[in-house]
């Protein structure tokens, strides 16, 4: 019977970066992924790495602060990551353009306004969020991992990526700088987003305004349009970079 294809069998192939901290990064998401704290037999299943060399860079990240054992046989995060995660608050000057903008949509009255990058080939991050003044609201929240094939923002990404998603439909977002999504992620939730460039043109993220699909009627995503455009370009001008439309 053939051995399971892991992380390790592949130590001895060309790659980028080094295996040991390509091992110690997977650990790292699994924990960051996981509802609970995982077992050492969860971190193996979701990294396919074995359990002997889990332990080995488990030792090295609790001695770190990266990660914590509890309940003497589960791991967690430990506070070496919240301290990266207030430092990254704090320096990242993203939010210093981005969420005045936000704020100012929403007292406008926009739906939910969001701010995504893409974080792996399959999984887009909400990396900024406010919420709109409705009493009803979808459900996306700041660090939310959600699938880069479903949803307006989603869209944005593949469209304007490096490489560029091909098709017709990824034509005709980047035509219009504006994509459209009616319940793909979420049959009751609906979307629109629209790029956001820095300096030479590279695609930032996506902006969105995201909310309860029956708010979204044809109507409504005429009016939104100009809005979101309007905004994506403000933000691309405060970042350097410019607009194609």
């Amino acid at each position: 019977m053939p051995a399971k294809s892991t992380q390790d069998d592949k130590a001895d192939r060309p790659q980028r970066g080094v295996a040991a901290v390509d091992r110690a990064f997977a650990i790292i998401s699994a924990l960051e992924t996981s509802d609970t704290p995982p077992t050492l037999s969860e971190i193996s299943r979701a990294t396919g790495l074995y359990k002997s060399t889990i332990l080995r860079l488990l030792e090295s990240l609790q001695d770190a602060g990266y990660v914590v054992r509890v309940e003497e046989t589960r791991y967690a995060l430990g506070p070496t990551v919240m301290q990266l995660g207030l430092a990254y608050d704090r320096s990242n000057p993203l939010r210093h353009h981005i969420l005045p903008v936000f704020d100012r949509l929403v007292a406008q009255g926009t739906e939910s306004p969001s701010f995504h990058v893409r974080q792996t080939a399959d999984e887009r991050l909400c990396l900024f969020r406010r919420d709109s003044t409705h009493s009803t609201l979808d459900r996306v929240n700041v660090g939310d991992r959600l699938p880069l094939r479903r949803g307006a923002a989603g869209k944005v990404l593949l469209a304007f990526g490096d490489p560029a998603e091909p098709g017709p439909e990824m034509d005709e977002i980047r035509d219009t700088c504006f994509a459209v999504s009616l319940g793909e992620r979420d049959p009751l939730c609906a979307g629109v987003a629209a790029p956001v460039f820095t300096g030479g043109g590279r695609l930032l993220g996506a902006l969105s305004f995201s909310g309860p699909r029956e708010r979204f009627t044809e109507m409504d995503v005429a009016r939104m349009k100009p809005e979101m455009l309007d905004a994506a370009r403000g933000l691309s001008a405060q970042l350097g970079g410019g607009y194609p439309l």
